[in-house]
């Protein structure tokens, strides 16, 4: 029975209603993401603020990895949470996780860029 008075429609408005289990999981699933998402918002902003002993520019592209990265894991989260629930309402497989790999790169990225800031200083 398709739900069409929740948003978004594209996700509640098919398939039947799951199990409450599994859409509340999903939905912790959601909210860690976005815990993640004001960590590395924070990372990104004391580490620019801070007087750290890090070469200035290499800290400041450290910060801007860091705080895009903040800004793009709850789109990702949102997604990766939409894709789930509408596959569990449809009865299919769960979708391979999104976002993974940029959230491994980026904060790799902002790690190599942190050190490299402390090695030239």
């Amino acid at each position: 029975m398709a739900d069409d008075h929740r948003f978004p429609r594209w996700v509640f408005g098919v398939g039947q209603e799951p199990d409450a289990r599994f859409s509340l999981a999903n939905e912790r699933t959601f909210l860690a993401w976005i815990r993640t998402s004001l960590a590395l918002l924070a990372a990104g902003v004391a580490l620019e603020a801070l007087d750290l002993p890090i070469e200035r520019h290499v800290r400041l592209a450290a910060s801007i990895v860091l705080v895009s990265l903040g800004v793009l894991a709850p789109v990702a989260a949102w997604l990766g949470w939409a894709r789930g629930e509408r596959a569990m309402r449809q009865g299919r497989p769960l979708p391979a996780p999104t976002g993974f790999a940029l959230l491994v790169v980026g904060v790799l990225v902002a790690g190599l860029l942190v050190l490299i800031g402390l090695v030239a200083a």
